[in-house]
């Protein structure tokens, strides 16, 4: 057993400094964080890679950090695979928490923000989120697929950033 360990010690440059990493242990680390990461993740849960709330985004960014630690050498592997572990198990804590408690969730992923009521800005909130009518706007073409700001009921900018639209009903 000690034979196989010394020989994944050396084939992965377990002992070496980062600068003395060679192309194969770089690689062969890079495919097995890919493997663990896939792992874990799973593990967690799959609304943090779909979801863009600042929540979500903290997580990928952390837990993208941490494993790059592992392949490059600046942290000691085994040690930097299972801190990547406890971050993941500690997310889908968090979100268990923020399901069960609305109040915890809109402190940390934030209200949705009115910006336009009945075909009219809100002008007030727009100023506070720094969202220009030109970037309304375009938001609006692109999102909404109309021009005319007249025909928006209601549109918020969501927590995650994105600009959501509900239309007035069509006149008969």
């Amino acid at each position: 057993m000690q034979t196989i360990w010394d020989a994944l010690y050396s084939l992965l440059g377990l002992a070496s400094q980062p600068k003395d990493l060679t192309l194969v242990q770089v690689t062969l680390r890079g495919l097995i964080v890919f493997i663990v990461a896939l792992i874990i993740i799973r593990l967690g849960d799959r609304r943090s890679l779909a979801q863009k709330s600042a929540f979500d985004l903290a997580f990928i960014v952390i837990v993208s950090s941490v494993l790059a630690r592992a392949i490059n050498g600046s942290g000691p592997f085994f040690a930097t695979l299972g801190g990547s572990l406890i971050i993941v198990l500690l997310h889908r804590l968090l979100a268990w928490t923020l399901y069960r408690s609305p109040a915890l969730c809109a402190v940390i992923k934030g209200k949705p923000v009115v910006l336009v009521r009945n075909g009219a800005y809100q002008t007030k909130e727009m100023r506070a989120q720094l969202i220009s009518e030109n970037d309304f706007e375009e938001d609006m073409r692109l999102e909404a697929k109309t021009e005319e700001k007249g025909k928006v009921k209601l549109a918020r900018l969501e927590p995650s950033g994105d600009i959501s639209f509900i239309m007035a009903e069509k006149s008969s």
